[in-house]
């Protein structure tokens, strides 16, 4: 039996939780609450290096994701392994989905906005949609998944879902205090941070930060619009 986590943070890919969720995971975390990611791929076509495989970039992001989770503090990371660039709204990837959820049985899921317009990775829209209908109502419907429960995974009503990445903002975390976590945890993805370009990434991450914070009090924020989900 796996222990139960309080959240759930669902990515497309390594780094995807480090650039949207990372500050408030530490915050959960340090709050006292078992956190958990689940990330669909591997990531394996995220560079421009000609000289190195898919296959070799999987496993180097695979283990940037641990050592960033590691930082974090985060309880497990769980790959599935989907290949990057592929994932698709189908009955194996929503199930693959509902049988992590109730494996864990989180009160709250955080994963990527699926209505976000226009310029989107695929990965992110596929992921957060297949997300969204795995809490509801597969991961509750017993006659869903009856495999499942032949299995010991009983269904499970998620109270809560996290969007980020969302241009329907109804939620600003303060990551003031635990911003230099976030930061750490993003720098382990050294094969993507060199990508970026970024000559001063502390600063670049800071302002990025800030401008999630316009209009509270406090300084450094990251930004989700919250679903209740009602039963």
């Amino acid at each position: 039996m796996f222990p139960k986590s309080e959240i759930m943070v669902i990515t497309a890919h390594p780094d995807d939780s480090e650039f949207g969720t990372a500050g408030s995971v530490a915050k959960w975390i340090l709050e006292g609450k078992r956190v958990v990611y689940v990330i669909c791929t591997s990531g394996d076509k995220g560079t421009d290096n000609p000289d190195i495989p898919s296959h070799q970039l999987a496993k180097i992001r695979e283990k940037e994701q641990k050592d960033a989770a590691k930082v974090l503090g985060v309880s497990d990371v769980v790959f599935l392994g989907y290949p990057d660039q592929g994932l698709e709204d189908t009955p194996d990837f929503r199930k693959a989905i509902v049988r992590q959820i109730r494996t864990y049985k989180p009160e709250m899921v955080v994963t990527s906005d699926p209505y976000r317009r226009y310029i989107w990775h695929r990965d992110h829209r596929i992921t957060g949609q297949v997300v969204l209908d795995a809490v509801y109502p597969y991961a509750r419907d017993r006659l869903a998944y009856p495999d499942l429960i032949q299995e010991g995974l009983m269904p499970h009503k998620v109270k809560k879902i996290l969007f980020f990445g969302t241009e329907d903002v109804n939620l600003r975390i303060d990551i003031t205090e635990t911003f230099h976590f976030k930061l750490e945890a993003l720098r382990c993805h050294k094969s993507q941070i060199i990508q970026l370009g970024i000559p001063d990434l502390e600063k670049w991450l800071w302002q990025r930060c800030q401008k999630m914070a316009e209009g509270e009090l406090f300084e450094v924020a990251e930004a989700f619009h919250q679903v209740d989900v009602a039963y």
